[in-house]
């Protein structure tokens, strides 16, 4: 069973109902989700599935960071009865699953990448997350990673199309730009070359040749 709710900006966030389901969380999470638990104590893992192409943990809103650490206090056997909890997070990419480690459990790629801050209890926002819970029986998880990794491809193929017909564009670009200075050279005062350069004493007809070139 994994329970979905919707943040106050419509953004989806989802947990899981054991730490088996858990396991298949962390296994088959989006690039842009967010993981939520409480620091040091048992609680539900809570992720926030930012839009496709957020990639920083400072793309999340302060509403949308509010409500998933009271979703995952709420969420704590011990921490649900305390006044205040740490509460960490991070993303879905930094969770690190080792050899011999309990079902549900996790540790880190790169500990520095995890926030932390102080939690105290807000019911109400508790009760209005609860008020858009869906509950969904056995989702394919691996399924749904499948698909979203077609669209990383899709868009990647794109980024890459948009980045080599901007280099195309360049590229003739400083070609033209190239050819425009190598013209305008022709044209400077000490390159030019007028009848007057002729001395006057020499053959006048070698001045009617030079003209009859360019006619």
């Amino acid at each position: 069973m994994v329970y979905y709710f919707t943040s106050s900006e419509g953004i989806q966030m989802y947990m899981g109902k054991d730490k088996f389901e858990n396991e298949e969380l962390i296994k088959h999470g989006f690039d842009e989700d967010v993981w939520f638990h409480v620091d040091s104590l048992s609680s539900a893992h809570v992720y926030l599935r930012l839009p496709m192409g957020a990639s920083k943990l400072d793309d999340i809103s302060a509403a949308a960071l509010e409500e998933c650490t009271q979703l995952v206090k709420a969420n704590s056997i011990e921490g649900c009865k305390k006044d205040s909890v740490s509460v960490c997070w991070t993303k879905w990419k930094n969770l690190k699953k080792t050899a011999g480690m309990d079902a549900g459990t996790v540790t880190f790629h790169r500990p520095a990448n995890v926030r932390r801050c102080m939690v105290p209890t807000n019911k109400e926002i508790v009760k209005a997350l609860n008020r858009t819970k869906t509950e969904v029986e056995g989702p394919d998880l691996e399924e749904e990673r499948r698909q979203r990794e077609l669209l990383y491809k899709a868009e990647r193929k794109e980024i890459a199309r948009v980045t080599a017909n901007a280099e195309r564009v360049a590229k003739k670009k400083a070609e033209a730009d190239r050819k425009l200075r190598a013209y305008d050279g022709m044209f400077v005062e000490e390159n030019m070359t007028s009848n007057a350069s002729f001395d006057a004493t020499e053959d006048a007809s070698a001045a009617v040749d030079f003209e009859d070139d360019f006619m």
